[in-house]
């Protein structure tokens, strides 16, 4: 072997051992990514609640924290929650705070150890109110990265993507203003947003979606605003985003998916114009992934 062979058998060998580490990080952070199960409000079927727990743990191993803050009422529906965990062996906590708690590290520490976290049900906007920006919010954070399971329903949903919808809109009625027509027009700067916790950085969130016909408003955003995509999650029904990023329907209806991400946008404004906008209505068994836009149904057929 010649001195430059050498050398450069010395230099490759060096590159392996200094690139290894780095490689290894990389594919012990994306395994340990947590995972999202996202309720479309309504009644939830057994099947669903088992899943989270399963997902958590399972029965003995299962530790929850359970947020019902976005309701009024939730001190007591969070605990009615907990409860129903706990039937299926988990060890479940409902911990109704204020944004003052919230900001303690106190709080913060309650999430140690926690392999699941469910959001209630209720206003997301009071919800994101009490816990964005704080210590338990960044604590929620850490045990999703940590591989943890993030659980919400209706209101709980919504907070999930970095773009929430607050359920409210500048002009119903659109040009011809009818206060009892909700989201009864597809227009631009209408459906009023805020931050939410986003979890999922790469769609909106819509929720109890065909049961309160809200195609309107997903659809406005989707084309408006980045991401432009979004997830209208009926009743009864779970988006179930894996460590992949891949997205799985479970449940009783469907997930509506409007992708405009390779669509042509036109327009002013108000005026909403996009051609190319895909639509996939996807049930139980599902499957999308949003790195490649391919959407899969699941088993059953249409008739």
């Amino acid at each position: 072997m010649t001195n430059r062979s050498k050398v450069l058998c010395f230099v490759v060998a060096l590159a392996a051992v200094l690139v290894a580490p780095f490689a290894s990080l990389g594919a012990q952070a994306a395994a340990s990514q947590g995972t999202l199960y996202i309720v479309g409000g309504g009644p939830q079927p057994d099947a669903l609640v088992q899943e989270f727990v399963d997902m958590a743990g399972g029965r003995g191993k299962a530790r929850i924290i359970v947020f019902a803050m976005a309701s009024e009422e939730g001190l007591t529906g969070g605990e009615e929650k907990a409860q129903d965990l706990r039937a299926l062996g988990a060890v479940a906590r409902n911990v109704w705070v204020d944004r003052a708690q919230a900001m303690t590290d106190s709080v913060a520490r309650l999430l140690d150890g926690a392999t699941g976290i469910w959001f209630g049900g209720g206003d997301q906007v009071r919800l994101a109110d009490i816990l964005r920006g704080t210590p338990t919010e960044r604590a929620i954070h850490a045990r999703y990265a940590a591989g943890a399971v993030i659980g919400g329903t209706s209101a709980g949903a919504a907070v999930m993507s970095r773009v929430m919808l607050t359920g409210d809109e500048r002009r119903p009625g659109g040009a011809r203003p009818d206060s009892t027509l909700a989201w009864g027009t597809l227009e631009g700067d209408n459906v009023i947003t805020a931050e939410g916790f986003a979890l999922l950085t790469t769609a909106i969130v819509d929720q109890h979606f065909l049961r309160r016909k809200r195609y309107g408003r997903l659809l406005s955003l989707v084309i408006e605003r980045a991401p432009h995509l979004g997830a209208g999650i009926d009743e009864s029904t779970a988006l179930v985003v894996g460590p992949d990023g891949r997205w799985r329907v479970r449940g009783a209806s469907a997930v509506v998916i409007f992708d405009a991400r390779r669509a042509t946008r036109v327009g002013d404004a108000v005026q909403l114009q996009a051609s190319d906008v895909r639509t996939h209505v996807l049930t139980d068994g599902g499957t999308f992934d949003p790195g490649t836009g391919i959407a899969v149904p699941g088993s059953k057929r249409a008739p």
